[in-house]
């Protein structure tokens, strides 16, 4: 019943729609019991699970690295550009998007020290993004190394 009811409740008037979309969303989540079935999921899940102290000094690194790349983006080019540095967490838009080298482009520095600071910002994410990549490579091969002994 339940899973049905919220399909049939938008036609009441009184009752607001909102709620009910938000619960006809949250159904999908049952597609995740999919996941205990397909052992090549519970495989990744294993690796995950071993290798979790890593991969959380990583991200807590990645947000060390982050908070100081937007920091000094800030007193490097708030003066030059206020509108587009004009605090520390509105630069750490910039800072994700030249650690994750994504680089929209729509903010960049000026100043001939902001570029600097820019490109080894830039160089040191390519190395941020890269080390979560290899810890769960490794926790991957120690689970096929626990599957085959």
């Amino acid at each position: 019943m339940l899973a049905v009811l919220p399909f049939f409740l938008p036609f009441v008037d009184s009752v607001d729609s909102r709620i009910f979309r938000i619960v006809r969303a949250l159904r999908l989540i049952g597609i995740l019991k999919l996941l205990r079935y397909d052992k090549a999921f519970s495989f990744i899940g294993n690796a995950f699970k071993r290798q979790k102290e890593k991969l959380f000094i990583t991200i807590l690194f990645m947000s060390i690295i982050l908070l100081l790349a937007s920091s000094c983006m800030y007193f490097v080019e708030n003066r030059v550009q206020p509108d587009k540095f004009p605090n520390i967490p509105a630069t750490l838009w910039w800072a994700v998007a030249t650690i994750t080298t994504v680089g929209y482009g729509d903010v960049y520095p000026m100043t001939n020290f902001g570029k600097l600071l820019g490109a080894v910002i830039a160089i040191m994410g390519i190395g941020l993004i890269a080390l979560p990549t290899g810890i769960i490579s490794m926790g991957l091969i120690k689970e096929v190394e626990i599957k085959t002994a």
